[in-house]
């Protein structure tokens, strides 16, 4: 059993896997060109954005210190090589879905394949990460280690953490995002009750804008 507290890894793990969710319906959806919702849609850029952060937290200010830590340790060394190479299969995915959006000439089923890709490569890597990259990382990594990742991630989201975090507990279990929301200055844990998630909940994330 870890020692490190994973409950933010687990949170935004669930939140991606819910938007792949989302993300299928909508290249499902009948009677709309799924084209022109995601092409729009406020969700589709939050979820790019929300994850981008993601994976750059991690291959930045994580791996880097795995890799230092793990140091004569091939297995654990060719799993970070792995948790890297399936961060760089999920960009093109996404990359392709963003092209299909602006080509007039790329028809829904196509953009309904590229979602399955997106759904395959990316939910592949989150169960992956959660099988075997994070019972590692809580066997390796000291906690002032892991509260240092922690602290990085949410440079990584920068100015972007009044929508991203209520993204981020959007359905999370109660125990989730008291635990997440703890570590916040008060001021910033009022705006996310009285502001940032009431915003948030307003939008209407997964419908096509004017």
């Amino acid at each position: 059993m870890s020692k490190l507290d994973m409950t933010s890894m687990y949170t935004f793990h669930d939140a991606l896997r819910r938007d792949l969710r989302h993300i299928a319906e909508v290249t499902a959806r009948a009677g709309d060109d799924p084209r022109r919702v995601l092409a729009t849609a406020a969700g589709w850029e939050l979820f790019k954005k929300a994850l981008h952060a993601h994976h750059t937290a991690e291959d930045e200010a994580l791996w880097p210190v795995m890799r230092e830590a793990l140091a004569g340790r091939p297995d654990g060394l060719a799993l970070l090589d792995a948790m890297e190479a399936e961060h760089a299969a999920v960009d093109p995915a996404i990359e392709a879905i963003d092209a299909a959006l602006a080509d007039t000439e790329s028809g829904p089923a196509r953009l309904g394949e590229l979602a399955d890709t997106l759904a395959t490569a990316l939910g592949g890597h989150l169960q992956h990460e959660e099988d075997d990259a994070l019972p590692l990382i809580g066997a390796t990594l000291t906690e002032a280690q892991w509260l240092e990742f922690g602290q990085a991630s949410g440079k990584y989201v920068g100015p972007d953490g009044p929508r991203v975090i209520p993204w981020m507990l959007d359905g999370a279990p109660e125990a989730a995002v008291a635990a997440m929301l703890a570590p916040l200055p008060d001021p910033l844990r009022a705006a996310y009750t009285n502001e940032w998630f009431p915003a948030y909940k307003a939008l209407d994330l997964w419908a096509a804008r004017a």
